[in-house]
């Protein structure tokens, strides 16, 4: 049943790519509060000190041609805090496909009353590989369907831009991390790069002294394809440990736990599980994080940041 499962990921990564009713083609994260320089440019600078943050998700553990994505991202505040810089790289596998690429990422921050109001731009390059010839179609391996005839390789560049806007307690966000529909092989221009549109918000909800209670959504949508929810809600103790559950509409449930092992470290891991047919082919998705704060003065206090 693997191979079968294996093969259709195959065909969805084709369809995906060559569907003009499009299909979800960026990497999706179940802890995106911590990963957001991937989705929003705006966001660069907004932690007010140099971030860095590693996440290795491994999607669809135990089906051959799963999901894998591995993606590093920096961002600082410069002049005064007014403008905020932010680089990525990453590595997004699916099936006979494989994506790499950098993300230079630039924003613009307005301080208000009680926030601050970004406005980003980014641009990328990155090398998008279909391996179509590797894909056996059937049990003797021959591949006479003209469609899986050529193998495809092609360096992408685009660009994209978001606003975002933050306070202590609260964000909010929207964006389009792409805007140029790049070709993505050579037989049809319906193959090609769609635009995906991310929403997301959180509020930080005290409850006493030591609890808190972090309840946060992304909703993504690009033409051709549902639009996906993910609500989120974390239970933070001491500012030090959380403890939360997801929801990803028609596809999972998730438990994340977080740690602030430092004031400078933090560590994040998530766990989903398939709530559709295809929970029955594999063990569920994992995903680690990693974020480290540079800029911390000595015996100087900062107020820890849930976002």
């Amino acid at each position: 049943m693997k191979k079968y499962i294996y093969i259709s990921l195959s065909f969805l990564t084709l369809i995906a790519f060559t569907n003009k009713a499009g299909a979800q083609q960026d990497p999706m994260y179940t802890q995106y509060m911590f990963n957001a320089l991937s989705l929003n440019p705006a966001y660069a600078g907004s932690r007010n000190v140099i971030s860095a943050t590693a996440l290795f998700r491994n999607q669809w553990t135990g089906v051959p041609g799963a999901p894998e994505t591995a993606t590093f991202t920096i961002d600082a505040p410069i002049k005064d805090k007014k403008i905020g810089l932010g680089l990525q790289v990453f590595n997004d596998k699916l099936g006979i496909s494989n994506t790499t690429g950098v993300v230079a990422s630039g924003a613009y921050r307005i301080r208000m009353d009680r926030g601050t109001l970004s406005f980003g731009l980014q641009t990328s390059v990155s090398n998008f590989r279909a391996n179509y010839q590797n894909v056996q179609l059937d049990q003797t391996g021959a591949n006479n369907d003209l469609a899986f005839q050529d193998n495809f390789s092609s360096t992408l560049f685009n660009v994209g831009t978001g606003v975002y806007y933050n306070s202590d307690r609260f964000y909010l966000g929207l964006s389009a991390p792409q805007l140029i529909n790049n070709r993505l092989t050579n037989t049809t221009t319906l193959s090609k790069q769609e635009i995906h549109l991310f929403l997301t918000a959180g509020i930080v909800l005290p409850l006493g002294t030591d609890f808190k209670l972090k309840p946060s959504v992304m909703v993504k949508g690009v033409n051709g394809a549902p639009i996906q929810g993910d609500l989120n809600a974390t239970f933070w103790i001491k500012d030090v440990i959380g403890i939360g559950a997801q929801y990803r509409s028609n596809a999972d449930v998730s438990g994340l736990f977080e740690i602030q092992a430092t004031p400078q470290i933090r560590i994040g891991y998530a766990y989903d599980h398939s709530v559709t047919r295809l929970q029955s082919f594999n063990s569920g998705s994992h995903e680690i994080m990693l974020r480290y704060e540079f800029g911390f003065e000595k015996d100087k206090f900062i107020s820890p940041r849930f976002f």
